[in-house]
């Protein structure tokens, strides 16, 4: 564990530096929206770095809009409302919401634009080079035109529904981030009409036609590609040249296509709901026709019609937004997703530990010792072997897990479904407020409910983030309790590219820890201390600012005794931030890597010169947390949940636990966590100013997680074929 002890700088920061109780919030502290631009600007490039394949890029790209789209319904609708509403609300670096939507827009734009300019100038020729061939109506042939009427008139004009804009047929509620299109029309007297029509949502964005059959083929609407490639044509094209069919009797005179964002964070009144289950139903179905925040127009709309449609959504200039590629272009994943190897990373192929040998129980693997898993590097199937045989196993009693994201698969749910069908006590805390994942969680609340199942819907005003499932089985000792603790969801699906941890332990004392944290959130319990857990709200934050001072004064008392060097995946809570100015001032070296938001600002002399920030945008989404404390040598790790921002801290139920094991400790601290941390080919540095730069390359080139992919074995078991 000494590699985390190089370069320490033994002194203290000796220039003068502000104080940072008297200081103004601006000099301690970056924006956290401004600074989550930079974030998705990480993301851009990654879109642009030739070294990815290029369906790689593309979905870079698709997620760099899709993250706007987040931002705009969440972010961005807070401050505008913050901003209509006169509140006076400044935020913690300083600005008020007026100042942070003028500096929003202006670096969206150029963000923008620069998006734009890469997907025309680079990555849709090289599609159009490698057969993937994104077309407009002008670039069909005779027949594939004919053909794609008839398609037109069987496949999708029947799905359509143009409404006609009137006095008895005022403007419809237009959902949040459907793509439409705004019609003038005009009939042989000359009168001039106004039609919106929907995309309609059960159709594919995309129209694939197959270069090989040149025409149509039952893959229309399912992209396939094949060796001699494929004509994609966006349905809006398609419905464009045919809107004429739509309006028989008028002439359609212009058109626009358009896409509103729509404030998506409302308030769920929990205090006053009666039944939580039915409010957050509610609030999904408000959060469609939300307060509009932003509207989009393709680049060659009417003026005329543009604004027009500013008026009817009460559009201010600086929500309107003109694209100069697709609309709605985070759809560009459907064609990203597209089967074709090589334009693809290498597949994942999971390892197995061989200790986790199928067929083997899990209860006596763990009487032998911890598992350490890290996923996507490491199959995430023996967290689900491990709940299907707590389910079946017949000394089992009971199994109590949170769920918070855990998509479309039901594995779990048919484990605990099945352990509740064997008469064992099985109880689920389901965090119905898990943004955008409602309805998902709403119905599989509701499956569990009907098997039996205990379902815990989560503290009211307080989200359960944590990740934990307890298993408890009678022994010839008693009852034991067996616990998977993680850094991400029980999501399958995501646990093949999100990067997390995940910890199997038969610890009795961490197993006691969570015996009691499950009753504080299923019940009425308060528990502020546990042996080894660290839960929020409360005692984590407690706990960690306890911990930056701790090594405060060992680097004072042994002149080097300080270090913390953490991976995270936001860095925003005022009070931490300060904690860390002060540990680096006495000259504790801090090494973070943040994966997105950090409002601390690093480097800045005689405030935190001994802190270096870097964020790393690769492959797999960087999803675990990991604590590092040098604690006079008796290193403490930490995993969990928690990112350190006062929602966490305060506003959730979230856990860091102790990663207690000697050898697995080593692992996580210097192959995990030193390898990330010097990585210098997927990290940018966190610059004094704010802004990010790639890492230099110096020395032997480092790419962490290509070091994740290349080792052999399953994590616990280093250097063994």
């Amino acid at each position: 564990m000494a590699e985390l002890e190089e370069n320490l700088d033994l002194a203290g920061d000796a220039a003068e530096g502000p104080d940072l109780e008297a200081a103004g919030p601006g000099e301690l502290l970056f924006n956290r929206e401004l600074n989550w631009l930079e974030f998705n600007r990480k993301v851009l490039a990654e879109a642009a770095d030739k070294a990815n394949p290029l369906l790689e890029r593309l979905k870079f790209l698709a997620i760099f809009f899709n993250n706007f789209d987040e931002f705009f319904m969440v972010r961005v609708a807070g401050l505008t409302r913050q901003h209509q509403l006169g509140t006076g609300l400044v935020s913690p670096d300083g600005l008020g919401a007026a100042e942070q939507l003028s500096k929003i827009r202006r670096r969206t734009q150029e963000m923008l634009k620069e998006a734009a300019e890469l997907w025309r100038k680079k990555i849709k020729p090289e599609l159009f080079a490698q057969g993937l061939k994104i077309i407009t109506y002008q670039n069909l042939s005779g027949k594939e035109k004919k053909e794609l009427t008839e398609f037109f008139q069987k496949e999708v004009y029947p799905i359509l529904t143009p409404q006609a804009l009137d006095k008895g047929r005022p403007f419809p509620q237009v959902s949040s981030g459907s793509l439409n299109i705004l019609i003038e029309l005009e009939d042989d007297q000359g009168k001039v009409y106004l039609a919106r029509l929907k995309l309609p949502d059960n159709l594919p964005r995309f129209i694939c036609l197959p270069v090989e059959h040149g025409g149509l083929s039952n893959q229309t609407l399912r992209p396939k590609f094949s060796s001699a490639g494929v004509k994609i044509l966006p349905l809006e094209i398609l419905l464009c040249r045919h809107l004429p069919d739509l309006f028989p009797g008028y002439a359609v005179k212009s058109h626009l296509l358009f896409v509103i964002t729509r404030n998506t964070d409302l308030e769920i009144e929990e205090d006053e709901a009666d039944d939580l289950l039915h409010a957050v139903r509610e609030y999904v179905h408000n959060r469609r026709f939300g307060e509009v925040v932003r509207l989009e127009t393709s680049a060659e709309a009417p003026k005329r019609l543009t604004e027009t449609l500013k008026g009817l959504f009460e559009i201010k200039d600086y929500q309107h937004y003109v694209s100069k590629m697709l609309l709605g272009a985070s759809s560009l994943m459907s064609i990203a997703d597209l089967d074709i190897p090589r334009l693809r990373f290498k597949p994942l192929a999971p390892r197995r530990l061989k200790a986790l040998k199928k067929g083997k129980s899990f209860f006596r693997i763990l009487k032998k010792g911890d598992i350490l898993l890290y996923h996507p590097y490491d199959s995430f199937s023996p967290v689900l072997e491990f709940i299907a045989e707590a389910a079946a196993d017949p000394g089992v009693k009971a199994i109590k897990q949170t769920l918070y994201r855990t998509g479309n698969d039901s594995t779990i749910i048919n484990s605990l479904i099945e352990a509740r069908r064997a008469d064992k006590q099985v109880t689920a805390v389901v965090e119905l407020k898990a943004r955008f994942d409602e309805m998902r969680n709403i119905t599989w609340a509701g499956a569990l409910e009907e098997a039996g199942i205990n379902v815990v819907y989560g503290l009211v005003g307080m989200k359960i983030h944590a990740k934990l499932c307890l298993v408890i089985r009678q022994e010839e000792e008693g009852l034991m309790t067996y616990v998977h603790l993680g850094t991400g969801n029980y999501n399958p699906v995501t646990a093949q590219s999100y990067a997390d941890l995940g910890l199997l332990t038969a610890s009795q004392t961490l197993g006691r820890d969570v015996v009691k944290l499950f009753n504080v959130m299923t019940g009425l319990s308060r528990f502020d201390e546990y042996e080894h857990l660290l839960v929020s709200p409360g005692g984590l934050r407690r706990a960690m600012l306890q911990r930056i001072d701790r090594e405060i004064e060992a680097h004072r008392a042994a002149r080097g005794g300080g270090l913390i060097a953490w991976k995270l995946n936001q860095l925003s809570d005022p009070d931490i931030i300060k904690r860390l100015y002060l540990a680096s001032r006495a000259g504790v070296k801090v090494r973070l890597q943040v994966r997105g938001i950090c409002c601390l600002k690093p480097g800045l002399p005689g405030l935190s010169r001994n802190i270096t920030v870097s964020s790393l945008v690769g492959r797999f989404l960087e999803h675990a947390r990991i604590f590092h404390f040098r604690n006079g040598g008796q290193d403490e790790v930490f995993i969990g949940s928690a990112d350190m921002m006062p929602r966490n801290l305060d506003k959730r139920i979230e856990t860091l636990a102790p990663v207690l094991d000697r050898k697995l400790k080593g692992l996580v601290l210097n192959d995990i966590l030193l390898a990330h941390l010097d990585d210098n080919q997927k990290t940018y540095r966190l610059l004094p100013g704010g802004g990010y730069e790639k890492t230099p390359a110096g020395g032997p080139a480092i790419n962490s997680q290509a070091l994740m992919l290349e080792r052999p074995g399953g994590w616990a078991e280093a250097g063994e074929a």
